[in-house]
C-alpha cells in the first residue's frame, strides 16, 4: 500500500528556491569547509538573533505542538507561524481537543498562515490518525511519522529532533541554501542535501543543525544580498552563488 502523500504539493516539505547563479567558489570540493568551526561561531553569535518560532515551541517539550506548528510553518514566515500556533493551542492543545473543532474554526484561528484552509483539514486528519493508530501519541520515529498524511521528511525530522531529542537532519530552504553557500555540500534539492549531510555532518551536530541555520538564515545569511560584512563565519564561507552582498 503506497504511503500517504505529504500535504498538497503547494505546501509540501519539498520547498526549493530558484537556483542561484553559480559562482567560482563552487569549484571548491564539498566537505573542505571546517564545519565544526562554523557551528562554534554561529552558536556564540546566536543569542543576539531572534529565535525561530519552532524553537520557542520546542522549549515546551510537547511533540504534538511541534508537529502542528511545523505544519503551520510550511510556506509561512515565522512572524506569522508563532502567533497563529499560539491562538490554536490556546483553544486546543491535544489531538482529542483538536477533533472537537470544525475545520472552519481551525482555519479562522490559524489565518493568515499560507494555505490555512488546506492546513486546517490536514491538522484534523493528523489528529484522527494519532488517536486511531498511535493512542493519541506522536510517534518518535521518522518512518512512523511519514505514515501520517501531510507529514514529509522536513516535518518528520523536526519532530524527531525537537520533540524527542533524537538524531535527525531537517533540511528546509535555509539549510539547503546555506549548506551549499558555505561550500559544505553541492546539491540541487533539499532531499539531496539531507542525504549528503547524513553522510558528511558529524552526528553530534545533527539535532541542532536545522534550528541554528534557520536562525542564521533569517537574521544574517539571507537568500538575496546576505549580510556578509557582519557575518560571524565570513572567513570560513566559500560564498557559493553569492553575487551581491551587504
Amino acid at each position: 500500500m503506497p504511503r500517504p502523500r505529504s500535504l498538497v504539493s503547494a505546501v509540501a516539505d519539498r520547498t526549493v528556491e530558484s537556483p542561484a547563479p553559480r559562482a567560482r567558489a563552487s569549484r571548491v570540493q564539498p566537505g573542505s569547509v571546517d564545519i565544526a568551526a562554523v557551528i562554534r561561531r554561529l552558536r556564540r553569535t546566536r543569542p543576539a538573533w531572534n529565535p525561530t518560532a519552532l524553537a520557542e515551541f520546542a522549549e515546551q517539550g510537547d511533540p504534538f505542538r511541534i508537529l502542528i506548528a511545523c505544519i503551520l510553518s510550511l510556506r509561512t514566515q515565522d512572524t506569522t507561524t508563532g502567533p497563529a500556533a499560539a491562538r490554536l493551542f490556546a483553544v486546543a492543545s491535544t489531538p482529542a481537543e483538536m477533533l472537537r473543532l470544525r475545520a472552519s474554526r481551525i482555519a479562522r484561528l490559524i489565518y493568515p498562515v499560507g494555505f490555512y484552509r488546506t492546513k486546517a483539514g490536514v491538522i484534523l486528519g493528523i489528529c484522527r490518525d494519532l488517536l486511531e493508530r498511535f493512542a493519541g501519541k506522536v510517534p518518535d520515529t521518522i518512518d512512523e511519522l511519514l505514515t501520517l498524511n501531510g507529514v514529509g521528511r522536513k516535518t518528520a525530522n523536526l519532530v524527531v529532533t525537537m520533540g524527542f531529542d533524537k538524531p535527525g537532519i531537517c533540511v528546509d530552504t535555509h539549510v539547503h541554501r546555506i549548506s551549499n553557500r558555505l561550500g559544505y555540500v553541492r546539491t540541487k534539492t533539499p532531499e539531496e542535501t539531507e542525504m549528503a549531510l547524513r553522510g558528511r555532518l558529524p552526528r553530534r551536530y545533527w539535532i541542532g543543525y536545522n534550528d541554528l541555520l534557520v536562525a542564521f538564515g533569517q537574521n544574517v545569511c539571507a537568500p538575496i544580498r546576505p549580510r556578509c560584512s557582519t557575518c560571524p563565519v565570513s572567513a570560513l564561507c566559500r560564498r557559493v552563488g553569492v553575487t551581491s552582498a551587504r
